[in-house]
């Protein structure tokens, strides 16, 4: 049973989410910013985890990782990195460590790994502490089935038209069991909308899973999607349930799916065909009932015809298609969400900021928001952080917000390429030219943001 966990990560703000996360979820949790705060902390006490960042700043977290197996072998070890290299993730499994998970992840995604590694006890106290907690959002919501990842909804349903046509598809095509496909530019909110369309369905209390196809190397796309036995590859020390499986009788999501290498698609394509799914180094072939909701912020009919994206998959994930709107597109909506990620934000930094001053109410009408949803959430996020009365000031608001009402007048391109070409313009000025840095920023995979710059033809 995994009782006492220490997290290593130089990234304060990152490593507190993450123990607050696993603190709900009954974890008795420590943290640490860097190697030696971490061997101190592991003399002191024992440890059942050990979540360590990749890069630290004064070591490595693989060079921690052999320093835990060699002095405390019952302590277990899960890595994180930025950087999804698949030498090192197969060096890491083969050193020890329990998983490799790589940034951008969500916190239920590190649940899952730890869940499937004690799998019958962590059950135990995760329907203790849902049977428990006082929580309104809980008690409210249906109870979802045990040892699975579902995503709180999170959903603003919107006031504008544009709105309004969006949440109608969504009401209509989730009790079906349609594969959907989901369209629109980045930062809009794909996976809250997949998440509606499961909690529409009939599969609402099973498991919803979501995936970032662009953050899985091909080279162990296999592996993450159908799973593999023990021994069937080097580093293969323990049986490992794939996504498929993980979602069985529930919804899988494929985000940013145009991003699957050509020989991940025929794969993916079979499993849909057959409903049918073989672990790597298995002879016997698993049967799932999975429904499938993609997103992509590409073209994908161009894809097609480029011969980057299979037409026969493209039209199997194509049963029915949504286009959610950007936020310019539902303007009517800004401030219902801004109130919606401003209590989000008072409740994770413990304030209590009441609102926006009239200048950044003006300011907000008057930008454009190229990147939507995650953008807006974002500069709420921080605005609420460096606010110290209950309304938010001008000089805490970025300077592309503020500075928009000096170019409001001037003629402005509003085309979805314009601003997203802009906004990688900014992030690459940013973290200068550094393209690790700039996809963080942008909160996209480097794989995306490499077509996006090819696509845009940037010089760098």
């Amino acid at each position: 049973m995994t009782h006492k966990i220490l997290i290593v990560e130089d990234d304060i703000a990152f490593g507190k989410m993450l123990a607050t996360f696993l603190e709900r979820k009954d974890f008795s949790v420590t943290t640490t910013s860097n190697s030696t705060e971490g061997k101190e902390k592991l003399q002191e006490e024992h440890f059942d985890l050990l979540i360590t960042d990749l890069k630290l700043p004064d070591d490595s977290g693989m060079s921690l990782l052999e320093h835990v197996k060699e002095t405390y072998p019952k302590t277990r070890v899960i890595l994180m990195t930025g950087y999804a290299e698949v030498n090192t993730a197969v060096e890491a499994i083969k050193k020890g460590a329990l998983d490799y998970i790589s940034k951008p992840f969500r916190p239920e995604e590190l649940l899952m790994i730890i869940e499937q590694a004690s799998e019958n006890t962590v059950k135990t106290v995760l329907e203790k502490k849902e049977e428990t907690t006082t929580s309104p959002k809980v008690q409210n919501a249906k109870k979802p089935q045990t040892n699975t990842v579902v995503t709180e909804n999170n959903f603003v349903t919107g006031i504008s038209e544009a709105s309004k046509k969006f949440n109608q598809y969504l009401e209509l095509v989730g009790p079906t069991d349609m594969c959907v496909l989901i369209q629109g530019e980045s930062g809009t909110g794909k996976e809250v909308a997949a998440n509606a369309i499961h909690n529409f369905s009939s599969r609402s209390n099973r498991p919803f899973i979501a995936v970032d196809c662009g953050a899985i190397p091909k080279e162990i796309a296999s592996s993450e999607f159908f799973g593999h036995v023990k021994g069937s590859f080097t580093g293969a020390i323990h049986d490992k349930k794939g996504h498929f499986e993980a979602a069985d009788t529930g919804t899988l999501f494929l985000d940013e799916v145009g991003n699957l290498s050509y020989e991940n698609q025929v794969q993916l394509l079979r499993a849909l065909q057959e409903r049918k799914i073989k672990p790597v180094g298995s002879n016997e072939e698993i049967h799932v009932d999975v429904r499938i909701i993609s997103a992509t912020n590409e073209d994908l009919t161009k894809a097609v015809e480029d011969g980057r994206f299979r037409e026969d998959l493209y039209h199997r994930l194509n049963e029915f298609s949504v286009h959610i709107p950007s936020l310019r597109e539902r303007s009517e909506d800004l401030f219902l969400f801004t109130e919606f990620f401003l209590e989000q934000a008072n409740q994770s930094l413990n304030k209590n900021v009441m609102g926006l001053s009239k200048e950044v109410e003006t300011a907000f009408k008057q930008y454009t928001w190229p990147g939507n949803l995650r953008e807006l959430k974002n500069i709420i996020k921080r605005s609420v952080l460096l606010t110290p009365d209950e309304k938010i000031p001008l000089e805490v608001i970025p300077r592309e917000v503020v500075t928009a009402k000096e170019t409001a007048t001037k003629t402005t391109d509003f085309s979805k390429e314009s601003n997203e070409k802009q906004l990688i313009l900014n992030a690459l000025r940013e973290t200068k030219n550094n393209k690790s840095r700039a996809a963080k920023l942008l909160n996209i995979t480097r794989k995306t943001l490499y077509n996006k710059i090819e696509q845009y033809n940037i010089d760098l």
